[in-house]
């Protein structure tokens, strides 16, 4: 099965950015926007996993959550990846700079190596997708408008928990489903 460790996003927050989506779905058509049951904050993807690793996979995220204070997320300003390009493959939401998240996902990335799960090459660049850009996309309404938002405030959550997600891919997009929830300390 494929899975992920995520922060899961508070209704609010949700609101908000399906709100914000709406109105660059308005200005075009040719972009795979994020359903609103979808947005999450991706901490580490793991990608196929056998059922007999759940467990110990549990086990690992249950000691990791015991070490880590609830914390506050704030979402702050658009972009897009890769950065400054013409022709982005991403639009994306910022988080704000926060040491507590960093160091989060720094934790489940060390733990989760010692269960043969390989440690992201990329440096952590905590942000939330709205949609990816189809091929051949006429972007320079969207990029106005993600560029005239580049400094809007998205909400602030606290981050209570993490939780271990499945990811089922279907012809309709992808469909996720909490395996378990750890609760931070």
């Amino acid at each position: 099965m494929r899975t992920f460790i995520a922060i899961d996003l508070a209704p609010p927050i949700k609101d908000e950015l399906s709100n914000f989506i709406q109105k660059l779905a308005a200005i075009s058509s040719n972009i795979k926007w994020v359903k609103r049951n979808g947005m999450h904050l991706t901490l580490k993807f793991l990608g196929e996993i056998e059922e007999d690793k759940l467990d110990e996979i549990k086990s690992c995220l249950s000691e990791i959550s015991k070490d880590h204070a609830s914390f506050s997320l704030q979402l702050k300003g658009t972009g897009t990846f890769p950065p400054g390009k013409k022709k982005p493959r991403v639009l994306w939401i910022g988080i704000e700079e926060n040491k507590k998240l960093i160091i989060l996902q720094s934790d489940i990335e060390k733990k989760l190596s010692k269960l043969g799960f390989l440690p992201e090459k990329r440096l952590f660049h905590p942000h939330l997708t709205l949609g990816r850009v189809k091929i051949g996309s006429q972007l320079g309404k969207i990029m106005a408008y993600m560029e005239k938002n580049r400094e809007k405030s998205f909400g602030q959550m606290e981050v209570k928990k993490i939780t271990f997600f499945r990811s089922i891919l279907k012809p309709t997009g992808a469909e996720y489903q909490a395996l378990a929830e750890f609760e931070l300390s």
